[in-house]
């Protein structure tokens, strides 16, 4: 939209300036669909749409995962200032990507808490189901 304020030619597209409209746009250019990023960031896909239609707004620790993966910095999408969609340098690049890897290695150390866990249990479960067995046979 083109908007004149005391002989100022000022450029805006209405879409994007609001959080939800910045967020929207680095979806698009991105091309990652809102479930995509819900389940990114582990929310739900109505938070996303919601964030998009300005109901509401990520916190802050969130807003800053977003940019990483959308590859805008987190003032961009509070303000429209700063790095936008399009506008990736490598370094940015390397950034999203070394969050993304940072959290995948917390998952798979996750997963590996929950097997080693699991694994107990199920000793813990057949030496119990033996020694009941073992008495069981003593006893008759």
């Amino acid at each position: 939209m083109l908007k004149t304020e005391h002989e100022i030619i000022v450029l805006s597209e209405e879409n994007d300036d609001t959080l939800g409209g910045r967020l929207s746009s680095a979806l698009e250019a991105a091309g990652i669909s809102a479930e995509t990023l819900a389940n990114r960031l582990g929310v739900r896909q109505e938070t996303v749409v919601a964030w998009e239609s300005d109901r509401s707004e990520p916190r802050p620790s969130r807003l800053v995962d977003i940019a990483g993966i959308l590859g805008v910095s987190p003032m961009w999408l509070m303000t429209g200032a700063g790095e936008g969609p399009g506008e990736l340098n490598d370094e940015r690049a390397l950034e999203a990507v070394k969050i993304e890897l940072g959290r995948l290695q917390s998952a798979y150390q996750e997963i590996g808490r929950l097997i080693e866990t699991t694994s107990r249990q199920i000793e813990k479960l057949d030496h119990h189901i033996k020694l009941r067995n073992l008495t069981r046979d003593v006893t008759h």
